[in-house]
């Protein structure tokens, strides 16, 4: 357990705790806990006055993130901040923080490594593994009932719109040509035999069925707005809103919402264009080759 939270590498460290000005003493929450790598970092800067407030809905990931978080705990000694971890999706946030209570949100969207590298968690087609790619795993409906379970036009509209795939249609009658489907790999050769990888392709041909599916089995869409329209409310004045995004979609709520938060004078946005990766990180991490970062202060 302590290999995999030791190796993990959180996306856009740096900018994410630059933007956020993390000042001693101040109350700061974590939207996306995951392995606690943004997590610590915050902490480190916060000393016993501060108090991180952290959640994730994903029973492993919060586990592994209190065993690191309590050996940060003993590494800092009497300047340990004060902790509150929270096993709950982010949606739920208002119903934990009080209004205009916070110094700084951090919310690092997406899949975690945890999940990715797991085949056991049916996130990734790179190693065989049960459909299954819920991020709570105590409730909801996995990916293998949402596969076998949905209507063709269903299964053509989800993959469309969240995956932003335009042959979803014919994967989505091969998908029902091909049930019972029950493996990651099963799913994966569907997909690609309906619509193999076109030559400017640069990913596998079943990437966005797959992320299509994740994102509507956890109603990661629906997490990301209920955000949005919360974070105002809970911030400080000058208070930081920081958040990650990895897709368009995902991405695009978050500009907008900012946008239109700052035309309405609830938001100064402090980056005009999103702040990408460099090359040494993308070298070190090539999961943050496509993640974006936005902030904004409350004015």
């Amino acid at each position: 357990m302590t290999n995999t939270t030791e190796r993990h590498v959180p996306v856009l460290l740096q900018d994410a705790i630059e933007f956020l000005r993390v000042r001693p003493g101040g109350t700061y929450v974590d939207c996306t806990l995951g392995l606690a790598g943004h997590s610590s970092e915050i902490a480190r800067r916060l000393g016993p006055e501060g108090r991180l407030i952290a959640f994730d809905r994903d029973p492993e990931a919060l586990s592994l993130a209190k065993a690191k978080l309590a050996r940060l705990a003993n590494e800092l000694g009497p300047k340990t901040p004060v902790f509150k971890l929270i096993g709950e999706a982010f949606s739920s946030i208002a119903n934990h923080v009080e209004p205009a209570s916070v110094d700084g949100i951090l919310a690092d969207f997406g899949v975690s490594s945890l999940q990715l590298d797991e085949a056991r968690r049916g996130f990734s087609f790179m190693a065989d593994g049960p459909l299954e790619m819920r991020m709570d795993t105590r409730s909801g409906s996995t990916a293998e009932q949402v596969v076998n379970e949905a209507s063709e036009r269903e299964l053509a509209d989800l993959i469309y719109e969240y995956g932003e795939e335009r042959r979803s249609r014919r994967i989505a009658r091969a998908i029902v040509r091909g049930r019972p489907i029950a493996t990651t790999g099963q799913l994966a050769r569907i997909v690609a035999q309906a619509a193999p990888a076109m030559k400017q392709d640069r990913i596998h041909p079943a990437t966005r069925t797959f992320q299509a599916l994740r994102i509507y089995v956890n109603r990661e869409l629906d997490e990301i707005k209920a955000l949005m329209e919360a974070a105002p409310k809970l911030l400080k004045p000058s208070g930081r809103l920081v958040v990650i995004s990895f897709h368009s979609l995902e991405d695009r709520i978050a500009k907008d919402a900012l946008r239109e938060g700052a035309r309405q004078g609830i938001w100064n946005v402090l980056t005009k264009k999103p702040v990408t990766a460099g090359e040494d990180e993308v070298q070190r991490n090539a999961r943050s080759r496509s993640a974006k970062l936005r902030a904004a202060e409350r004015l």
